[in-house]
């Protein structure tokens, strides 16, 4: 297992100075939770290329251009697939599956199009996910089924259903909510083909309806839908609207990392 920065490649190198990480690369659960953490800190959720109709690929080749190179973000089957690749490349065991979505879905039972990992570390097994616009956890929940996993104010525990696999649960004001749901099915990275395309193309797709940005930072979060910001920090939302074209793409590069002229 790699131990430190200079026994990586330079992409590997790469990857790990865009997403700010620093720490010891021992193949531990705490390493794998600093990975996912950073990498919600850095590389921010967003469907930019599908609503402006710029075809993705989910090649790792191009993701890693995307991302890393371009410092753009993406979406779950972006993110997660070469956030998979770097812990394999980190000599962690990575195995792919596929989810429905649940929060806020009023189509139920809602259709496979989420892209989760189930990532080995040590004695124990994680599900990692880097790939949601929404809260979400911040590092690996093990998987084992009720333990209650805190992480700061939020609170996760994985629910075992016998239609459904594994539910990932948020607890919001003493309840506890369904995230989403996936069973452990082993995915190709074929597989995710045409549950992107779907929601590239559909017309029904939330991802061709507006614009969806967010981002973890150091104070809350930072989000964007359509040509609202919203930033989230201890003493509460600020929420601005950019008046030109330029002004937007300014808070878009200020608050997510992002330069792309958007005309």
């Amino acid at each position: 297992m790699t131990n430190n920065l200079k026994d990586v490649s330079p992409e590997i190198e790469a990857y790990l100075k865009r997403i700010g990480f620093e720490g010891k690369l021992d193949g531990s659960a705490a390493a794998l939770a600093a990975l996912q953490e950073r990498h919600l800190h850095a590389i921010p959720y967003e469907n930019l290329d599908i609503y402006h109709g710029i075809p993705l690929s989910l090649e790792i080749e191009a993701l890693y251009e995307k991302i890393v190179l371009r410092r753009r973000g993406g979406y779950c089957f972006e993110l997660n697939a070469l956030f998979g690749w770097l812990l394999r490349e980190l000599g962690y065991e990575v195995t792919d599956y596929v989810a429905r979505f649940w929060r806020d879905e009023t189509n139920t039972p809602p259709k496979r199009r989420h892209h989760v990992l189930k990532v080995q570390a040590g004695e124990k097994v994680f599900l990692c996910d880097v790939g949601v616009g929404g809260i979400v956890p911040r590092r690996p929940i093990e998987m084992a089924a009720l333990l209650e996993q805190p992480q700061g104010d939020e609170c996760y525990r994985l629910e075992r259903d016998a239609s459904f696999g594994w539910f990932l649960c948020e607890r919001k004001k003493g309840q506890w909510t369904r995230i989403y749901s996936f069973t452990e099915e082993p995915q190709l990275a074929k597989d995710y083909t045409m549950a992107s395309f779907w929601c590239e193309h559909a017309p029904d797709s939330i991802f061709k309806q507006d614009i969806m940005l967010a981002i973890r930072t150091q104070e809350g979060r930072n989000t964007a839908a359509g040509r609202e910001f919203r930033i989230f920090t201890s003493e509460g939302v600020r929420s601005f609207v950019p008046e030109t074209t330029e002004a937007y793409n300014e808070a878009l590069y200020t608050y997510f990392g992002i330069q792309m002229d958007l005309t």
